[in-house]
C-alpha cells in the first residue's frame, strides 16, 4: 500500500502532503531541537563544538587491542542463538547519541534535528542527507522503518514487544524524513528515546544476503559507522578498521572521538591464560577484574620498566548490580526465609580482606554508587507511593531502614549470622537430618548449585559453599564452559547463577525487562521475578516528569525490591582498575558516566616508538 501510493503520487505529478504534516510544520508548540532530555532541556547548545571531555586535537592512527574470554560462532548478538562477538554491532549507529556526562540527554548523530510535540506523542527524524554506510550506499528514511518494523517484529521478545506496545506506526515522509505515532494512553516520557537510540541496519544488505535476524550469523553487518568490519580469525579474534571514508567524521559531535585505526579483541579459552597474553604483550590494555591480580600479579618486568601503567581512575557509573540470582521459579527459592538463610552465609567481609586485599565494598542497593539508592525510613513521599502495594511486600517495608546485606566477622564462617540462618531453615520447614543434610517434609535435599563458568571465582565461591554446608545446606559450585552457561541460565534451568542487575538513571522499558511481571519468562529477568507491588512501582517512576519525581520512585523501588531477597548482592569498586601498555593517552579529565577507551582515547606514537626501541613493545 505505502509503495502504491507513492507511485500515484510520482505519475500525478503533485506532492501529496498529510494534513497532520501540514499541521506540524506551522504548529507553535512542535519542538524543533538538536537533542531530546528526559527532564528538561538537554544540555549542549545546538552550536556545540565538541562533546566537552574529548580532546578535539586527538590524533588519529595506532591500535587499541582488548581481551575477551570464551569464544564466538556468530556476528549476530540479535538472537539468543549462539554466542556472539563484543563487537558485533561496532559498525551500526543510533539516530541519536548518548554521551557520557549526561545520562538525561541524547543528541543528533544519524539525524540533524527532531520534531516532536510537547504532548510527545509522535517524532519526526530528519536525516543527514550525507550519511552513507560503509559501502557508500545512502542511509535513508526507509532504512530506518525497515529496522523498525524488523526489530518489531522479530527482535528479542522483550524489545519488540516494546516496539509493538508503544509506536503505532512508522511514515516515510521523504528520503531523509520520517515519522513515529506513539499509542495513546501510555507514558510518553521515553518514547522520544525508544526510538532515537535505534541502531539502523541496511535493508539493501538484508535483501541482498538474506540475513534472518533471528538466526545466527557470520556475515558481519554493513553499518555506517566509523568502524567497520576488517577481518577475523573465526572464534579467536577480530579486528575493526577505522573507516577512512566514514561519512559523519566532520561532525562536532565526532569531534576526538574514534581516534584508532584498528580495534582488535583476541579471545582466549580463560581467564590465566588471558592475563599471560597481556602480560606478552599480544593484547595491550586490559580492565582488570580480579583483586588477587592487581596487588599481587603486576610485578612483571614490563611493569617495573614502566612500560605497562597501572591506573585506579574514578567511576561515576551506577554499580553494576552484580549479584548471585535466585531462581524463584523453583519451589524451594519461593520462601523468602530460604533466600535470607541463604544470603546471611556468605560472609563479604572475610572475601574482602582474605581474597579481595581490602579494594571492594558490597553492594547493598540496586541503584549503589549514587544518590538514587534508598536510605533510612520511608519519607513521607515514599510512603504514599509504598502504602497502596504494601500488602504485596514483606512487612516492615513502612517503617524500617532498607534490606541491607549482613556483616559477617573476621573468621570465614560467623557463627552468629550461621545460628540466625539456621533458625530461619528450620521455620521453613528444611530440618536437619542424621547425616547434617537438611531435607523437607518430602525428603528432598536441600540442594543449592552454584552454577558459573570463571575458574577465578572458585576461590570466592567454595568458601561460600563451605559456610553453606556447614547448617546442611547441599551446595555445590558447578564450573561449566560459556557455551552451557548461556544455554542454561536462557533456559531458565540453574538454581543460583552469577548476574548483573544494575540499572540506569530513571525507571523504564529496561527497568520492566528486568524486574516485571510480563518479563518473569525472559531472560533480561533473570529470577523469574513477578510481583504486582513492583509492577506498580515501574509504572509510576516510567510517568516520572520531573528529576524530582524520578528520584522519588528509584528509592521507592529500590526499597520494594530490596525487600524481596532474591539476590544475595556482591561488591563494587568505585574505581576503574587498568593496566595498559603505556602507548595510550587521555584526557585528563575523564567523564562520570563511562570509561570511553574506544570512544576518545588515543594513541601515543612517539611513546610507542620508544617502546619499541627499547625493546619493550612487541
Amino acid at each position: 500500500m505505502r509503495h502504491a501510493a507513492r507511485l500515484a503520487t510520482l505519475l500525478l505529478g503533485i506532492a501529496v502532503v498529510p494534513a497532520w504534516a501540514q499541521d506540524a510544520a506551522s504548529d507553535p508548540t512542535v519542538i524543533k531541537t538538536h537533542g531530546i532530555a528526559t527532564f528538561g532541556d538537554p544540555v549542549l547548545p545546538a552550536d556545540f563544538p565538541h562533546l566537552p571531555y574529548v580532546n578535539p586535537d586527538a590524533p588519529k592512527g595506532g591500535e587499541m587491542s582488548q581481551h575477551g574470554i570464551g569464544t564466538f560462532d556468530s556476528y549476530n548478538p540479535y538472537t539468543f542463538r549462539g554466542r556472539a562477538t563484543a563487537p558485533s554491532v561496532m559498525m551500526l549507529e543510533p539516530l541519536m547519541e548518548s554521551v557520557l556526562d549526561d545520562p538525561y540527554s541524547m543528541y543528533c548523530l544519524l539525524c540533524e534535528t527532531v520534531e516532536y510535540p510537547e504532548s510527545r506523542d509522535w517524532i519526526i527524524f530528519n536525516l543527514r542527507p550525507e550519511a552513507r554506510f560503509s559501502d557508500g550506499s545512502p542511509l535513508t528514511a526507509d532504512d530506518v522503518l525497515f529496522t523498525f518494523e524488523l526489530l518489531r517484529d522479530k527482535g528479542f521478545p522483550s524489545y519488540s514487544e516494546a516496539l509493538r506496545t508503544r509506536v503505532a506506526g512508522a511514515t516515510v515522509l521523504d528520503t531523509h524524513r520520517i515519522r513515529f505515532d506513539f499509542m495513546p494512553d501510555i507514558e510518553r516520557r521515553d518514547v522520544l528515546g525508544l526510538m532515537g537510540n535505534q541502531s539502523i541496519f541496511s535493508r539493501a544488505e538484508f535483501e541482498a544476503t538474506g540475513r534472518d535476524i533471528q538466526q545466527t550469523s557470520t556475515t558481519p553487518f554493513l553499518g555506517s559507522g566509523p568502524y567497520m568490519f576488517d577481518s577475523a580469525d573465526f572464534g579467536r579474534s577480530i579486528t575493526m578498521r577505522r573507516n577512512p571514508d566514514y561519512w559523519g567524521k566532520d561532525l562536532p559531535i565526532n569531534q576526538g572521538r574514534h581516534n584508532f585505526d584498528t580495534l582488535k579483541f583476541e579471545y582466549f579459552g580463560d581467564f590465566d591464560a588471558a592475563f599471560e597474553a597481556f602480560k606478552a604483550g599480544i593484547y595491550t590494555f586490559r580492565v582488570e577484574p580480579s583483586e588477587q591480580l592487581w596487588s599481587t600479579g603486576y610485578d612483571f618486568p614490563a611493569v617495573a620498566a614502566g612500560a605497562v601503567v597501572k591506573e585506579e581512575i574514578p567511576d561515576g557509573v551506577i554499580a553494576s548490580g552484580d549479584a548471585w540470582v535466585f531462581n524463584l521459579r523453583r519451589e524451594k527459592f519461593q520462601d523468602i526465609r530460604v533466600r535470607e538463610a541463604i544470603g546471611l552465609m556468605f560472609n563479604f567481609e572475610w572475601s574482602n580482606q582474605a581474597l579481595f586485599y581490602g579494594m571492594n565494598t558490597r553492594l547493598d542497593s540496586f541503584w549503589d554508587n549514587s544518590d538514587l539508592q534508598a536510605e533510612g525510613p520511608p519519607t513521607p513521599e515514599e510512603l504514599a507511593l509504598l502504602e497502596p502495594v504494601a500488602a504485596d511486600l514483606p512487612p516492615g517495608i513502612l517503617t524500617d531502614d532498607p534490606v541491607t546485606t549482613p556483616v559477617s566477622g573476621e573468621r570465614q564462617l560467623d557463627r552468629g549470622n550461621a545460628r540466625r540462618a539456621a533458625a530461619l531453615l528450620d521455620e521453613a520447614g528444611w530440618a536437619t537430618g542424621t547425616d547434617g543434610i537438611r531435607r523437607n517434609a518430602a525428603g528432598q535435599t536441600l540442594r543449592v548449585e552454584f552454577l558459573d563458568f570463571n575458574q577465578s571465582y572458585d576461590r570466592i565461591v567454595n568458601p561460600y559453599v563451605e559456610n553453606l554446608r556447614a547448617i546442611g545446606v547441599d551446595a555445590v559450585l558447578s564450573r561449566v564452559d560459556p557455551s552451557e552457561l548461556t544455554t542454561r541460565t536462557r533456559s531458565h534451568d540453574f538454581d543460583i547463577v552469577r548476574d548483573s542487575l544494575g540499572n540506569g538513571y530513571g525507571i523504564g522499558g529496561g527497568t520492566a525487562q528486568a524486574f516485571g511481571s510480563e518479563h518473569s519468562d525472559d531472560v533480561f529477568n533473570p529470577m523469574g521475578l513477578a510481583n504486582p507491588a513492583i509492577d506498580r512501582l515501574i509504572e509510576i517512576g516510567s510517568a516520572a516528569s520531573t528529576l524530582e519525581e524520578n528520584t522519588l520512585a528509584i528509592r521507592a523501588l529500590d526499597r520494594a525490591l530490596r525487600s524481596l531477597r532474591f539476590w544475595i548482592p556482591q561488591w563494587y569498586k568505585p574505581v576503574h582498575t587498568v593496566a595498559y601498555w603505556d602507548v595510550y593517552d587521555r584526557p585528563d579529565s575523564l567523564p562520570p558516566y563511562g570509561l570511553g577507551v574506544t570512544d576518545f582515547w588515543w594513541y601515543d606514537q612517539p611513546r610507542a616508538d620508544e617502546l619499541r626501541a627499547a625493546g619493550q613493545l612487541r
